[in-house]
């Protein structure tokens, strides 16, 4: 494009295309060229990703994106070429972002993001947004820790290519951009981006530390403090919990989150501190999974002392049945599925009371089961859990992904879909014969 174009400190880049020019190896600048193309065509797709990273696109905002910039002070200097430029106009504010992709197995270097962002303020850019196979829980939680610790003023948001997917994913299913042409981009743009050449990739493998760790623990012994294996595997956790959400997100067409206490969302340090302690005392990883208008959340469970994974939700009771059993058949009747192997109901019982289990399958056939022990107290809640020891392929980096990627999605799907949340009813508003039988009631006993 003619250099005129380019923004006033560029001195040399391309717009972004949707049919870059580039060889049939350059896959990192082929993606990136026509996901930022995209950004800049359709309103609403630009509008959820770049929203994300607080930037709200009205009706008068105009996006421009680049591609191969060079500034005027990087002139005559050899070094870093960020891979794309992002350019938010409205009247005459601008806000801008340096792009830094990669894609496959290539992961971003903490060194050369600090050096994009001492170009972001060399030339008055507001942040840099790096794109990955890796993932964050949020576009502001960036995965690499150094990149957290920065001093920098700089912002860093990150974006993983499933979050970028799956955003076109979620416009597309809920008919969510209005123009015909618009719509028509994203689909090719959803098509491509789940090629195998476009190099984007879900987290599909532990690293090498879990089984590791795992045959540390299956051998009696004690995760250390400092065990630098289980911080790589507390890391590739959050990797794989953040695929979860998109996974399930793509498959209800709803926005699915972690549930983060308030604590973690604003210091990830500290939730990985806490998790890593709950990892050496309780031999176990943790997440909690919100789908928008589900019963309850959906808690998943890695358990390696019996390396098994659970996936589950907890319903409150309904009050307004009196008797254990009865609550415990309102629990049943939601239960749809007919194949209930390793379906379990945790009943929670009022004061100190321990909480007692049973499989769905013996529950359904005998439910007086429910009170054994228990004969004088009323269940205050469920828990509705399906547990799958997986043995062997616990402790394996990829069957323990894939494995885990089908029960939580299987599960939800056959179960958690089907529970409602108890709801006390409305107040109803008493006819006159009632409040004459009442009045009578009360006569008759002066």
């Amino acid at each position: 494009m003619p250099i005129t174009d380019l923004p006033e400190n560029v001195v040399q880049g391309d717009q972004a295309r949707l049919f870059p020019v580039l060889a049939t190896t350059s896959k990192e600048g082929r993606t990136t060229a026509i996901v930022l193309s995209c950004l800049s065509l359709v309103r609403e797709f630009g509008a959820t990703l770049l929203g994300g990273v607080g930037q709200k696109l009205g009706t008068r905002a105009k996006v421009s994106t680049y591609t191969e910039v060079v500034f005027k002070s990087q002139t005559g200097k050899s070094g870093d070429r960020p891979d794309g430029l992002i350019v938010v106009k409205v009247g005459s504010r601008e806000w801008k972002a340096l792009v830094e992709a990669k894609v496959g197995n290539s992961d971003l270097d903490a060194d050369q993001i600090e050096r994009y962002r001492t170009l972001a303020k060399e030339n008055g850019i507001d942040c840099v947004i790096t794109i990955s196979n890796q993932f964050a829980t949020s576009p502001d939680a960036h995965p690499i820790e150094d990149v957290r610790k920065s001093r920098s003023k700089i912002p860093v948001y990150h974006w993983s290519w499933m979050h970028v997917l799956t955003t076109a994913d979620l416009l597309l299913n809920t008919e969510s951009v209005d123009d015909d042409d618009q719509t028509f981009l994203l689909h090719e743009l959803h098509r491509f981006l789940s090629h195998e050449s476009a190099g984007v990739k879900g987290f599909d493998k532990m690293p090498k530390a879990w089984t590791e760790l795992n045959r540390l623990v299956s051998s009696g012994g004690v995760i250390p403090a400092r065990s630098p294996e289980a911080k790589e595997v507390i890391y590739a956790w959050h990797q794989e919990t953040r695929d979860l959400t998109l996974i399930l997100s793509r498959m209800t067409e709803t926005i699915v989150l972690e549930k983060l206490p308030r604590k973690h969302q604003s210091d990830p340090a500290l939730r990985q501190k806490d998790e890593l302690t709950d990892l050496k005392d309780n031999c176990r990883l943790s997440v909690s999974l919100s789908v928008p208008d589900a019963a309850a959340n959906v808690d998943v469970t890695a358990d390696l002392m019996r390396r098994t994974v659970e996936v589950g939700m907890s319903l409150r009771a309904p009050d307004d049945k009196k008797t254990t059993k009865a609550r415990v058949n309102w629990l049943l009747r939601q239960i749809k599925t007919e194949d209930t192997t390793d379906l379990h109901v945790r009943l929670l019982w009022p004061g100190a009371s321990e909480p007692t289990q049973h499989l769905v399958s013996d529950l359904s056939e005998n439910v007086e089961l429910c009170n054994e022990g228990k004969e004088h107290l009323v269940a205050h809640g469920f828990h509705v859990f399906h547990s799958k020891r997986l043995g062997g392929r616990f402790t394996q980096q990829s069957n323990f992904i894939a494995d885990l990627e089908a029960i939580v999605p299987d599960f939800y799907g056959t179960v958690g879909s089907e529970l409602k949340a108890w709801q006390r009813p409305a107040p109803r508003i008493k006819h006159s014969d009632d409040l004459q039988e009442t009045g009578s009631a009360g006569e008759a006993a002066e």
